[in-house]
């Protein structure tokens, strides 16, 4: 499996690798057709083996090479030849159970698979620099963040980048990634960072804007979405393994008073026993008293961080992790241009990583990087390279974190996304359950929202924060930010004042009305849903660790385990949260119930414990408590006890819960949570297996890892009262239910 990226970086590598950041890059348009005589040119096509599911298509003059390296593209290059044609004809190739057929007028390559079946294919024009795509009949995904739609197809979509988007109101912020995902099985990436998709015909349509006629097109195939996701993250790069801090609750502050507040709100988290593992500090471009003294600066404010390193130890000492806002310096702005000098980009890299370290060392765990909308498509990339190369040259052995808002192919192996200044409203909370699954299946796994939506309205309620908290505790990012900041504190609506408006005045004087300010049910279930999330941290950071392995987001569309399930496919308001979870979101005001569709099988109402069958629609009564959550028959469930920061050391024995009905399996995974050392075999891995008809649940410890001997577990079945206790004695243990 590829690495994400080496770690032993030093300055001068963080250099190198943002040589690119400095200036654009400028492919000359070139045409197929002879330059002498008008006519079509000689082709020199190319099939290739990248990986078992993943087929290169190369096309180029005689006289030229296609790229050898792509934006975003780990996988070695060329791969394995399958095919090599110059000029016109036909041909074929037999392919992993496919066969590659190889036609002319115009040139295509069509794949079938073993009943002759057409699966897809691509073809190109002399007369035009395009790629086109079979689209078939099954739904489209993909194309990075911020759409609007859950089907792409039909759909015409430019890859433009940030927040200067329509939608951006509900959608989110554009992070346009050139690759789709077919619920049929197939994806396509094309090996052009900047372009127009059409997809409202037969034919699905590419138009690059850095045409060249020398290019990369990569197909995905495979028997199972699951398939798919893992050649495209064979193809780009595996996600990597996040620190498990980074999986617990995040708070955002903006407008701060003074060094007493930013300890208080910290402080009052532990004094409410509300979990919490991040405080994250917005610079002073965007509000009066942030973090820094500036725009882009990396001087602390001296009116709330008299003394940086020793408060950051303070909050370290009270077990908080602390992640500072950052945006490009003024030089990343606009279009950037080739320097003509390779040593001068470096050497401004350096300098620009240089700024970040005495911020370092003052002892600050994470990075997010805002802005940055008008960067080329390559210098955004090359930036969430940067913050995870410079970390990791100040802490070679301790994970980066880095909160993006911009990126592409490839992001999964630095940081994370967050879908940008959506506003408050119930629309906006609807798109972003859509948006987690695309942005899913764009191959980037842990992403989340702004929790309440970033941008006030009067829709921005006790109710619709509570619906949106309950919403981010099952998305990988779990973090509450926006304007009037201290409405998304979990007490916030409590406190009688709102906070620094900061341009929610336009709202009225009147907003928030006096009565949602006394509204102590708040943070009631907000402490519900923390708790909850604590509890499920070694299911989730198990479901990392399977994105980490696979490529599998955490947020899933129901068709991606019911691929057959016609119905599954129509359903863009609820989704999968890792192997066994399907949630269910309020997304209405004064909403009483909800209707839920369950896919085929057995499913356990996680509150009730009522089993109910699936492959149908059915109406789920609902309070402002509850999320509707469900669990897959099979189904083996670790609980952790709640704890108040996701590394607290707790004495309280693991619990695993059984939903019976189907057999099923988990692997349970478990390593420090901070550092590298997994990948020197310091991890443990128990594989779960639960055979129903037996009543027998089987722990196999995986060998590969660290034993787990003398671990101790709690054992008990959904719709049954008791626990059994269960010690791990060696590799394999057996216990009958």
């Amino acid at each position: 499996m590829p690495k994400p990226i080496s770690r032993r970086a030093v300055i001068g590598g963080i250099g190198t690798s943002l040589a690119q950041v400095l200036f654009s890059r400028r492919i000359a348009l070139a045409s197929m057709r002879d330059p002498l005589t008008g006519q079509p040119g000689q082709l020199d096509l190319t099939l290739a083996e990248v990986s078992p599911r993943v087929l290169r298509i190369a096309i180029a003059p005689v006289d030229a090479w296609p790229p050898s390296e792509e934006l975003g593209v780990v996988a070695s290059q060329p791969g394995t030849l399958l095919l090599r044609q110059r000029g016109p004809g036909t041909s074929s190739v037999a392919w992993r159970g496919y066969q590659l057929a190889v036609g002319e007028n115009p040139l295509q390559v069509t794949v079938s698979d073993a009943q002759e079946k057409v699966v897809t294919g691509v073809r190109f024009d002399a007369d035009s620099t395009a790629v086109e795509f079979r689209v078939g009949d099954a739904p489209l995904f993909g194309l990075g963040g911020g759409l609007p739609r859950y089907d792409l197809r039909g759909s015409r979509y430019g890859m433009r980048n940030g927040e200067g988007v329509p939608h951006l109101a509900t959608a989110g912020a554009r992070c346009p990634i050139p690759w789709l995902m077919s619920a049929s099985g197939w994806g396509i990436f094309i090996g052009q960072p900047s372009g127009f998709f059409d997809l409202t015909g037969d034919m699905g349509r590419f138009e690059p804007v850095e045409a060249t006629s020398t290019r990369n097109v990569y197909l995905v195939l495979g028997e199972t979405p699951a398939e798919v996701l893992r050649g495209y993250a064979e193809l780009t790069g595996f996600p990597h393994l996040p620190p498990q801090w980074s999986l617990g609750y995040q708070q955002s502050h903006r407008t701060l008073a003074s060094r007493e507040e930013v300890m208080s709100e910290a402080l009052m988290f532990r004094e409410k026993k509300l979990p919490c593992d991040t405080l994250i500090y917005l610079g002073t471009g965007f509000c009066p008293s942030g973090w820094n003294t500036g725009h882009g600066s990396f001087t602390f404010n001296d009116d709330v961080f008299q003394d940086p390193k020793a408060q950051i130890e303070q909050l370290h000492e009270e077990h908080f992790k602390v992640v500072l806002h950052v945006v490009p310096p003024g030089d990343f702005h606009g279009t950037i241009h080739d320097t003509g000098a390779e040593a001068h980009a470096r050497g401004d890299a350096v300098a620009y990583w240089q700024q970040h370290l005495p911020v370092e060392e003052a002892g600050v765990d994470g990075w997010w990087p805002d802005e940055g909308d008008r960067l080329s498509v390559y210098a955004r990339f090359q930036r969430n390279e940067f913050y995870w190369n410079g970390p990791l040259s100040s802490h070679p052995e301790r994970r980066p974190f880095a909160l993006n808002r911009n990126g592409y192919a490839g992001l999964q192996r630095y940081g994370w996304l967050w879908s940008g200044d959506i506003e408050s409203s119930w629309a906006a909370l609807a798109a972003q359950v859509r948006n987690g699954i695309n942005v899913g299946l764009s191959g980037l796994p842990y992403w989340g929202t702004d929790t309440g939506g970033f941008s006030p309205t009067r829709e921005l309620t006790p109710e619709l924060y509570i619906r949106w908290f309950q919403f981010s505790a099952f998305c990988p990012l779990f973090r509450s930010h926006g304007r009037a900041w201290k409405l998304r504190l979990p007490w916030g609506w409590d406190t009688g004042n709102p906070g620094p408006l900061e341009g929610a005045e336009r709202l009225g004087p009147n907003w928030p009305p006096e009565p949602e300010l006394h509204d102590a049910q708040v943070e009631e279930i907000c402490r519900e849903y923390l708790h909850l999330r604590y509890r499920l941290l070694p299911y989730l950071y198990s479901s990392v660790a399977q994105a980490h392995a696979t490529g599998l987001p955490l947020i899933r569309p129901l068709w991606l385990a019911h691929p057959q399930d016609q119905q599954a496919l129509t359903h863009d308001d609820e989704y999968l949260f890792g192997d066994s979870f399907l949630v269910a979101p309020i997304l209405h005001a004064g909403a009483a119930e909800r209707s839920v569709y369950l896919p085929s099988g057995l499913w356990w109402d996680y509150w009730t414990d009522a089993s109910l069958a699936g492959g149908k629609e059915f109406s789920r009564t609902v309070d402002l408590e509850t999320l509707p959550l469900y669990v897959k028959a099979g189904s083996l469930l670790p609980f952790g006890p709640i704890r108040q920061y996701a590394m607290q050391p707790v004495d309280e024995p693991l619990r695993l819960r059984v939903y019976p009905g189907a057999d099923g399996r988990f692997a349970l995974y478990e390593d420090d949570g901070e550092s590298f050392r997994y990948e020197r075999g310091e991890f443990t891995r128990i594989f779960c297996e639960w055979k129903d008809s037996e009543r027998t649940l089987t722990l196999r410890v995986d060998p590969k890892g660290k034993p787990a001997t003398d671990k101790k577990m709690q054992v008990e079945i959904a719709g049954r009262s008791g626990r059994e206790a269960l010690t791990i004695r060696g590799p394999l243990t057996t216990m009958k239910l």
